[in-house]
């Protein structure tokens, strides 16, 4: 009778514990108070993927514990099958995996898990003796994890497991990685373990970086993009800084990751950042290295283009790289007409309305002049004067060429006075600005459609990325510049040295597309004061900064993005970048003068031509109506006598 009365008593409590969500923790078998201990200390869990093959009451006193949890979390119970692996979901960060070495199937399903097991997942590993287990005889030894040993647990793996340290007895729970495949193993032992205190954990513990920063001396792989075979020889100096800048930089920058990470680093060089074969599907050069598992790091930053995602992966932009098309500005009036600038519409429309007003008002007043007056005076040796003469000396005193009429009378001479001081003020603002304009540069040209459509030829540095770019672009713009600028007729491309470019933009009229960095370096060599401040450019390709690149699904990849963040902080990533490229000149103020040539000049000298070509037009004209009335009142004569 006391012994059931104890077993309903037991019962009683088991269910009220179900019922509040409070049972004993040695009442929860030992699996499932492993992986609820566990998941205490990890931070960011959302979702528990468990594959074992436990009895239902197991799995069921676990969903009890994770909703008994104040951690909101999703649990999902599974085969043991590699196929439900998160393998394609983007939160799989989130997400911690559950297997059991007991279970059949779990050596196999780690073998099949590839990168997931080093790479955005986190793992609980158990391996237990019996199908229920409560006793603290539960686990197996650390020593016989051998299935581990043959895993890919590098450097970033999160996979947690337990066992039982064979000399003292005590429950454990470890981690191990190791820096390559075939390299020494390191564990780290997370704390003790017990069924009524859980994992103890001393102080609190730093994360997975930090923790396997140090790579003891162990050789990285790094892939180095050289299109100059003297770069090699110049790698940690700062002499010809304008060839391969950009891969100069990073070379420093790779080497401060491995100062960073204390591990050796080793430079293969190559000739290209490398672009897809369209027939085999694989990369040349850098991004061929790293597809294929010959290097570690891109030590040459890179353009992010969508076709390279899915071979490698892009850590972060530790590069002020842009590239452009420089110019200096033409003259304004390679883009615009200068005689008609000076003043805006409405002005023009108030000079053009006073000049006809003022020859209407100074006809009016000599024609009131004389008809009204008792003794008319003749005006400069004539009678009178028509509109047509009095509008043509309103435009004549407009343009400053005097006045061919000379009034007697007050009248008409203060009406004339008025009009030449008025005119004065006119016609000296308007030469001033057309001096002005003449010697400034025009500020048309700001987008690679106003280059396009202006008469500036066009070039591009001689790199390979430059030819790929335009010979594959698909951008409207970055084509037709491209058709219609730098490929000549006979099929040739201007493609040229960045010497010979930088000569032709100081000659003007020329665009030359460049990285911004190292054109400037020779532009402050070469270019007078004057001729710095005439530099323009215009943006090219929409990319933004140059991104360092790693092997795809790499475990170094959060290490080395660190590293990276670390030197930008640390300012070493500005100080490389400010001794090798140079910024933009600055503009002194110094001007230079602009020589007049025919082009400044073209719309005076277009009016004269049309002008010369209606006056002989309009002679032609005159003389044949001359020559049709001459002969028709000949005809009219003859005729006229024959009648009589």
């Amino acid at each position: 009778m006391a012994q059931f009365s104890a077993t309903v008593l037991t019962l009683l409590t088991l269910i009220g514990g179900v019922l509040s969500g409070n049972v004993p923790r040695t009442a929860v078998d030992q699996r499932v108070a492993a992986v609820r201990d566990i998941l205490t200390h990890l931070e960011n869990a959302r979702r528990l993927l468990v594959l074992v093959c436990w009895p239902p009451t197991i799995r069921y006193q676990l969903w009890r514990e994770i909703n008994a949890g104040r951690i909101p979390m999703e649990l999902q119970f599974a085969t043991v099958d590699s196929n439900n692996l998160p393998w394609h979901d983007p939160d799989r960060h989130l997400v911690v995996v559950v297997a059991d070495l007991a279970c059949a199937g779990t050596d196999r399903l780690l073998q099949q898990s590839g990168h997931l097991l080093y790479y955005r997942l986190r793992w609980v590993i158990l391996h237990s003796e019996g199908a229920a287990v409560r006793s603290a005889k539960g686990w197996k030894n650390c020593s016989e994890y051998s299935t581990l040993d043959d895993l890919p647990l590098l450097v970033s793996n999160e996979v947690y497991y337990f066992c039982t340290d064979p000399s003292t007895g005590q429950h454990l729970v470890r981690q191990q990685y190791r820096l390559s495949r075939t390299g020494p193993i390191t564990v780290e032992t997370v704390g003790p373990w017990e069924p009524t205190k859980g994992v103890v954990v001393a102080g609190p513990r730093a994360v997975t970086y930090v923790r396997r920063r140090n790579f003891n001396q162990f050789q990285l792989r790094a892939s180095l993009v050289l299109q100059f075979n003297d770069t090699v020889n110049h790698l940690n100096d700062y002499s010809n800084k304008h060839r391969d800048t950009l891969s100069r930089i990073s070379y420093h920058l790779t080497n401060s990751v491995g100062l960073h990470l204390n591990a050796s680093v080793r430079f293969t060089i190559v000739t290209s950042w490398g672009y897809r074969n369209a027939t085999t599907g694989l990369y040349t050069g850098m991004i061929g290295e790293l597809q294929t598992d010959l290097a570690d790091l891109g030590a040459s930053s890179l353009f992010f283009t969508p076709d390279r995602i899915p071979v490698i992966d892009y850590l972060s932009m530790p590069i002020k790289a842009r590239v452009g098309l420089i110019f200096r500005a033409p003259k304004l009036s390679y883009t615009d007409n200068v005689f008609v600038l000076p003043f805006e519409r409405y002005v023009w429309y108030s000079t053009l309305s006073f000049i006809v007003l003022s020859a209407l008002l100074m006809a009016l007043v000599l024609r009131c002049e004389q008809r009204y007056t008792g003794r008319p005076e003749p005006l400069a040796a004539q009678d009178s004067f028509g509109l047509s003469d009095t509008v043509l000396n309103s435009f004549g005193t407009t343009c400053q060429q005097g006045s061919f009429i000379e009034p007697k009378r007050a009248a008409s001479r203060c009406l004339l006075l008025i009009c030449l001081v008025l005119l004065m003020f006119l016609y000296a603002s308007y030469s001033a600005n057309i001096v002005a304009m003449i010697q400034s540069p025009s500020t048309k040209i700001q987008t690679t459609k106003d280059l396009l459509e202006s008469r500036m030829k066009v070039g591009s540095d001689d790199t390979t990325y430059n030819r790929y770019y335009f010979r594959h672009s698909t951008e409207p713009l970055l084509k037709a510049l491209y058709d219609q600028k730098l490929k000549n007729k006979d099929g040739s491309e201007n493609f040229i040295p960045l010497r010979r470019g930088i000569e032709l933009v100081q000659q003007g009229l020329y665009a030359f597309h460049v990285e911004l960095g190292i054109a400037y370096l020779l532009i402050n060599d070469l270019y007078q004061e004057g001729e710095k401040c005439d530099l323009k450019k215009v943006d090219s390709y929409k990319l933004i900064d140059p991104y360092y690149a790693v092997q795809k699904n790499t475990s170094f990849r959060e290490s080395v993005r660190i590293a990276l963040f670390r030197l930008r902080e640390f300012g070493i990533q500005e100080r490389e970048h400010s001794l090798l490229y140079t910024k933009k000149p600055r503009c002194s103020g110094a001007t230079s003068f602009v020589p007049i040539s025919i082009v400044d000049i073209w719309p005076a000298l277009a009016i004269f031509g049309w002008g010369c070509l209606l006056a002989v037009m309009t002679l032609v004209a005159e003389l044949w109506v001359r020559s049709q009335m001459y002969h028709t009142l000949k005809a009219f004569l003859c005729l006229k006598k024959a009648n009589r």
